[in-house]
């Protein structure tokens, strides 16, 4: 994020502290330029990360993931964009099992997406889903800046959760959640690598990279067992087998600590 930038940002917020800006010039686009799915007029907010327009459409926020107790606050940081025309782009423009499109939502004339205003806030988490590299890499430079600065959610010491607690992670079961920790050991087992956080496997947290995730690892010139002994972020779903579990399916959700 250049200088420019950060400081049209936070005069736009000193301004504006309720309400979500989008008006940054063309000129400082980071690159997430998907194809346009189609616009419309917002008419509602059903959640943190849906929204309804007036031709009835319901649009689901793309890249981004929230923390359930902020949720209410950030339904009302959207509620900013009701009457707005929105245009949306997306990497494909089909519908999820529940009828909602998911796109990244711009006002016109916007060089940045509602999601990476809502990262840059401290509002949401990027999910680390999206394959253009374009978009993932707007989508983590604002999360950064935002947790650096300790804005929004990142005021709070528990947004990321530490790997040698165990049994707060768990209390993530179902949803979705970043942890960071030692990399002891990586291990294969049937088709599944494991990156271990601890000793115990049915207790400890780990990391699991399917077999089919590997390609997309070796195209992107990382080499999972690089994470040994290293201290990484995890972000994703937590589900328990034995200990609790985030199953990686994407390259964007390691990450070294730091880096």
């Amino acid at each position: 994020m250049t200088a420019r930038r950060l400081c049209l940002r936070n005069l736009l917020f000193a301004v504006l502290p309720c309400v979500i800006s989008f008006a940054i010039p063309s000129a400082l686009a980071d690159g997430c330029q998907l194809d346009v799915q189609g616009e419309g007029v917002v008419s509602a907010v059903i959640d943190a990360r849906t929204l309804r327009l007036e031709d009835g459409r319901e649009v689901r926020l793309a890249g981004v993931e929230v923390v359930a107790r902020d949720s209410d606050n950030r339904r009302s940081s959207l509620a900013s964009l009701i009457g707005q025309h929105v245009i949306l782009r997306g990497e494909h423009g089909d519908p999820d099992r529940y009828g909602r499109q998911s796109s990244f939502l711009f006002l016109e004339h916007a060089a940045s997406s509602v999601q990476s205003e809502l990262l840059a806030r401290g509002e949401a988490l990027a999910s680390a889903d999206v394959a253009d590299k374009g978009c993932a890499a707007e989508l983590a430079t604002a999360e950064t800046g935002a947790r650096q600065a300790r804005l929004g959610i990142w005021a709070e010491s528990s947004v990321i959760k530490s790997a040698e607690h165990p049994e707060e992670i768990l209390t993530r079961i179902g949803r979705f959640a970043i942890v960071e920790g030692h990399v002891r050991t990586v291990r294969q087992a049937g088709g599944t690598l494991y990156l271990n956080f601890g000793p115990r496997w049915t207790r400890d947290f780990a990391a699991t990279i399917p077999r089919r995730t590997m390609p997309s690892f070796k195209a992107a010139g990382v080499a999972p067992t690089s994470f040994e002994h290293r201290r990484v972020r995890v972000r994703g779903w937590v589900d328990r087998r034995g200990g609790p579990r985030i199953e990686v399916l994407r390259v964007g959700q390691i990450e070294v600590a730091g880096d």
